[in-house]
């Protein structure tokens, strides 16, 4: 290969990954012009953390379900349920369930 495919494969793979959200986020959205706040799969009581598993751990998928539980009103810390893979974005391919639940 050319330096200048190289170096244009380099750039434009570097482009990607500046575009590319990598930390976890809740999997919520909000739909324009509509009352339903909820579109994706995260709910009050059952928050869902999308989630790259090379970079992030079930450590930190826990600590922002707790906090949501927490923000929600919801219980008062969140239990882990399922992991999917490949159901969110590409860069943050696993989504991480989990429901909210109280200290007992």
């Amino acid at each position: 290969m050319s330096t200048l495919k190289l170096s244009t494969l380099f750039f434009l793979c570097v482009i990607v990954a500046g575009c590319a959200q990598l930390k976890p986020f809740e999997d919520r959205r909000r739909e324009p012009g509509t009352q339903q706040v909820y579109v994706g799969a995260s709910r009050p009581q059952t928050p869902a953390i999308c989630y790259n598993p090379l970079w992030n751990d079930k450590d930190d998928t826990q600590a922002i379900a707790d906090e949501l539980c927490r923000q929600n009103k919801a219980k008062t810390h969140a239990e882990f349920v399922k992991v999917e893979y490949f159901s969110c974005r590409l860069f943050v391919p696993a989504k991480a369930f989990y429901k909210c639940v109280d200290d007992q």
